[in-house]
């Protein structure tokens, strides 16, 4: 009976920690998934918790020009709307200062410095008049505090992605860190396999030392070689570039990859490996028909790592990958650059931040169902 407890009592535990990691991964995803399609002012406004409900707002509009002024009777009128569009917005208080946005109340009149007096209704109309013309070439500012119904738009991704006046570069920034992360994955991967395999199946001399070199350079930090390896890159013409980094990304990852695949490829079954010489296969045969597609679970992981690791570098590409004209920025520098230059833009910040981790989960995604059907391959003849 104690047992029986016991058990009980670990499995409720370990339920309960993937419970709170799974939500301690999805409430902040969730946040930027949210505010990627709310406007700034909603974001300052409030949390994206908060999205789906009506936000209390301070904005500011400059009323119609003077040169808009009609005359009525005695008076000279200006007048109009603060809304652009109806919103659904209701106003609470207004004021014509900064200082005392909330000094009056809807239909009440504020006296102007420059004569005159202004009244506003809490459905956004304005009314100016004054027994004299108005002068001036601007519009008088009118502050208020609104209740804003909630409001989503597509317009941060149609800037981020497709606008090509966008400053901020995003687009470029996508498609380079897509130019550093597919063949940066892609490298280490074939190379990793052959020579995994060789340190499995293949006999000798100094394979025991090569994997013992192997396993050393696992424990190598990797801001230890970033600046010999750069003056390599320097020293033999490659320079500042995609070919640089991957190259230094395919290094940095060969040791893990080697590692991996040369125990997984070890534990498969040895008779298969001699059928197969027997039959008169030869080791590249074996390897493509054999190993690889038993190897697929280990190829698949070691992928989605690579990829993860490599679209979410910032250090290896602020090294490997300069260029002055930021055509080859990567997404996480973007960001970064973003954060310190332009912090006001939250709703673009937002937005590159999810599409910065939208891409590795479909990516996750995707190679998971190849790795359950790799687990799964050969285990049912």
């Amino acid at each position: 009976m104690h047992a029986v407890r016991t058990q009980s009592t670990l499995k409720w535990t370990v339920h309960l920690s993937v419970l709170f990691l799974v939500a301690l991964w999805i409430f902040p995803t969730t946040g930027l998934f949210v505010s990627s399609f709310r406007t700034v002012d909603q974001i300052s406004s409030g949390g994206w918790w908060a999205s789906m409900l009506s936000a209390e707002q301070n904005l500011v509009v400059r009323a119609a020009k003077p040169s808009s002024q009609v005359q009525d009777g005695n008076l000279y009128v200006i007048e109009g709307d603060l809304f652009a569009a109806d919103k659904g917005m209701v106003i609470s208080a207004w004021g014509i200062s900064s200082k005392a946005i909330g000094a009056y109340k809807p239909n009440q009149f504020a006296e102007l410095r420059k004569g005159g007096r202004i009244t506003v209704t809490a459905d956004g109309h304005f009314r100016m008049v004054n027994s004299e013309p108005f002068i001036g070439s601007r519009g008088q500012r009118i502050f208020f505090t609104a209740q804003v119904p909630p409001e989503f738009t597509l317009a941060n991704y149609h800037e981020m992605l497709f606008d090509s006046s966008n400053i901020d570069g995003m687009a470029g920034a996508f498609l380079a860190t897509m130019t550093v992360t597919v063949p940066a994955t892609i490298i280490p991967i074939l190379i990793a396999a052959f020579a995994a395999y060789a340190l499995a199946w293949m006999r000798f001399p100094g394979r025991a030392m090569l994997i013992a070199v192997v396993v050393g350079l696992l424990v190598v930090p990797l801001q230890l070689a970033l600046i010999p390896l750069l003056k390599l890159h320097m020293n033999i013409g490659i320079g500042k570039g995609y070919i640089g980094v991957w190259l230094a990304h395919t290094g940095f990852g060969l040791p893990l990859a080697i590692y991996l695949l040369r125990n997984y490829m070890a534990g498969l079954p040895r008779d298969i490996i001699e059928n197969a010489r027997v039959d008169g296969a030869t080791e590249f045969q074996i390897f493509t028909r054999i190993i690889l597609p038993l190897s697929y679970p280990a190829l698949a992981s070691f992928a989605i790592f690579q990829f993860l690791w490599t679209w979410n570098d910032l250090l290896v590409a602020k090294v490997f990958l300069i260029d002055a004209t930021g055509q080859t920025i990567v997404m996480t520098a973007k960001i970064v650059e973003l954060l310190g230059t332009y912090g006001g833009n939250w709703e673009i910040l937002a937005t590159s931040a999810f599409v910065s981790i939208a891409v590795p989960l479909a990516v996750f995604f995707t190679l998971q169902k190849y790795l359950v059907r790799g687990l799964l391959a050969g285990s049912v003849k």
